[in-house]
């Protein structure tokens, strides 16, 4: 049996008027040094997301998200970022910044079992 390791995690958002700072969950991003784990899980409901926030383009959106992914899983098409070590690109992606695409702040737990940790989070936050 796998020991429980600590693992940070972050709600990503959608913040599509930032100066307005009203957003919608889309996303969950967990890091778990003890399980050298480091992904993410997003939806993006277009529906919802336009009802909304009408100007939202969701496409461009997705974009992002898959740049997101790529950089939070080290992929080689990631970019220089992506080829970070996985603290790193955690501490990048959840940095606090002015964009549409928006974290949470880090919040921490214990799991045996990282990607079932992901899945629930997900559930319970986004849907």
């Amino acid at each position: 049996m796998q020991d429980n390791h600590l693992f940070e995690y972050a709600m990503i958002r959608l913040v599509p008027l930032v100066e307005r700072g009203e957003f919608i969950n889309i996303g969950v991003g967990l890091y778990s040094s003890g399980h050298r784990f480091c992904d993410c899980v997003f939806h993006l409901d277009a529906e919802r997301i336009n009802a909304l926030f009408k100007e939202v383009d969701v496409e461009l959106v997705q974009q992002y998200v898959n740049s997101f992914e790529k950089i939070c899983r080290g992929e080689k098409d990631g970019g220089p970022i992506a080829q970070l070590s996985m603290p790193e690109r955690f501490r990048w992606l959840t940095a606090s910044r002015s964009t549409i695409i928006q974290c949470s702040p880090v919040h921490i737990g214990y799991t045996q079992n990282p990607e079932k940790s992901l899945k629930r989070l997900f559930e319970e936050m986004v849907g």
